[in-house]
């Protein structure tokens, strides 16, 4: 059961309805894209994009997910871009749900070859949009290299960075405490 305060805004269905954008092209696109997920993703990349997550989320409460996903499933793609899907996976999967408040989702889609980076409300009153375009675009180029693992470890490892910076500023109790609420494992859709 998904719960709302004040400061929490939940992405639902009827919320994500407002924003779309309704697109005949993209849900052509994503209809007959092939799942590629796996192939481009083995089971060694999985286990270093785990590790790259475990890694950046030392030291502080931040906590990162990743979402790879091949296409958008046909029946959302019509009305669903990659940055509405990003923001509907952050709201399912829980990634705002952490006790800071400072859950961050790492979003690929292969067939848009579109990267999005949805934080949450805790860290975006100290970080600027730029901040991440600029990871979005690193990974991106890496991508076109058809460097996909380091792509998504180089773009973990930046994630944690900035993280460290917002948090070294904030007064934690008891860092060594800090478990690890989201699977460091990245989500494979597709």
């Amino acid at each position: 059961m998904v719960t709302k305060t004040e400061t929490t805004e939940i992405l639902t269905e009827p919320k994500l309805q407002e924003q779309m954008q309704p697109s005949f092209k993209r849900w052509l696109k994503h209809f007959f894209y092939m799942p590629a997920s796996k192939r481009y993703f083995s089971k060694q990349d999985q286990q270093a994009i785990a590790q790259a997550v475990k890694q950046a989320e030392q030291g502080h409460v931040g906590e990162i997910q990743v979402v790879i996903e091949g296409h958008i499933p046909s029946h959302q793609a019509y009305r669903q871009n990659t940055r509405l899907r990003a923001q509907q996976l952050f709201a399912e999967l829980g990634v705002w749900d952490t006790e800071y408040n400072s859950g961050v989702l790492l979003y690929l889609n292969l067939c848009e070859q579109a990267v999005e980076i949805v934080i949450d409300r805790g860290i975006n009153q100290a970080t600027t949009q730029q901040i991440w375009q600029q990871i979005c675009d690193q990974i991106i180029i890496d991508l076109k290299s058809k460097q996909y693992r380091s792509a998504l470890e180089n773009g973990v490892i930046e994630i944690g960075k900035v993280l460290n910076l917002f948090y070294n500023h904030q007064q934690e109790q008891n860092k060594a405490d800090i478990m690890n609420e989201l699977t460091n494992t990245p989500i494979i859709l597709n």
